[in-house]
């Protein structure tokens, strides 16, 4: 696959939002939208993007405020700016809003991982219309993460890595594949957190999420594909992905669908069965998006 190309979403705020996207061989039959998470970027997923791309999708993909091109420098990883959770948030729609305008006949959905996964929780409590489906991969409700979490220091993403011993490295907690876990370390662009306005910013404004009138209002039958690890701590267990996918279907949703997978840590598109992750994504859209 060739690489993507590359582009750039101005924001009203002045931001320019790095941006990427993927065209399948003939017309495309959906339109993918990938929104990655922390201390990582777009084009760490050109294995996924390509996956979709065989499988008839044009993929499009950006990088967070603060994170890979984005990022003004690397001074600037993991700072969001003012109102920067907000902002981030609302990038998503825009970048959004992009893939639509290019493919206006194609349903468009988005797949969202750890952070892009609880940004897209909450873009989905105003504009659940605009998607056709969403998978959220490596995901929690985040509400009920803020309690571990200290918002008045900058994010440690090695405070997942207590729960595996003897530890190898400060990022064991991201997979099983030792070669994905050490190419994450070795990327400069890679293993940063939020700083502390981002992070404290990204926590309140998830509060939301536990509101029961906002979660309601979101349209019912949107399809919702949750994939975890049964080993990733961010989800506590499972406890805290059970919950997630407990408050969508109490809260109206009809096709929320859970797939977890026994030893699997955090990052699942990254883990050692990754193809039957990636086929597992790719069966689900086809099903859901078929026009």
């Amino acid at each position: 696959m060739v690489e993507p190309e590359s582009s750039e979403v101005l924001v009203p705020d002045g931001a320019r939002i790095a941006t990427y996207r993927w065209d399948p061989v003939g017309t495309p039959k959906a339109v993918v939208q990938i929104v990655h998470g922390v201390g990582e970027y777009a084009l760490r997923y050109r294995p996924l993007a390509r996956a979709l791309v065989d499988a008839g999708y044009v993929v499009y993909a950006h990088d967070h405020r603060g994170h890979g091109r984005t990022a003004v420098s690397p001074a600037d990883f993991g700072v969001l700016g003012e109102d920067g959770w907000g902002e981030l948030v609302a990038d998503i729609g825009r970048v959004g809003a992009t893939a639509r305008a290019a493919h206006p006949d194609l349903p468009s959905a988005i797949v969202a991982h750890s952070l892009g996964s609880f940004a897209t929780q909450q873009y989905l409590l105003d504009h659940s219309a605009d998607v056709a489906a969403v998978v959220l991969s490596g995901t929690a409700v985040i509400d009920l993460l803020e309690p571990m979490m200290d918002l008045d220091a900058p994010m440690d993403l090695s405070m997942f890595n207590a729960a595996f011993q003897p530890q190898r490295t400060d990022f064991d907690w991201l997979s099983r594949d030792e070669a994905q876990v050490d190419a994450y370390i070795a990327d400069p662009l890679c293993g940063f957190g939020l700083d502390i306005p981002g992070g404290r910013a990204m926590f309140v404004g998830a509060r939301q999420l536990a509101d029961p009138a906002r979660v309601a209002g979101m349209r019912p039958e949107l399809p919702v594909y949750v994939v975890v690890g049964e080993m990733d701590p961010v989800n506590g267990g499972m406890a805290l992905v059970d919950e997630l996918v407990r408050r969508y279907r109490e809260r109206g949703l009809t096709d929320v669908t859970l797939v977890s997978y026994p030893d699997a840590r955090h990052e699942v598109f990254n883990e050692t069965n990754r193809d039957e992750v990636v086929a597992g994504v790719i069966d689900w859209l086809d099903a859901r998006l078929a026009t």
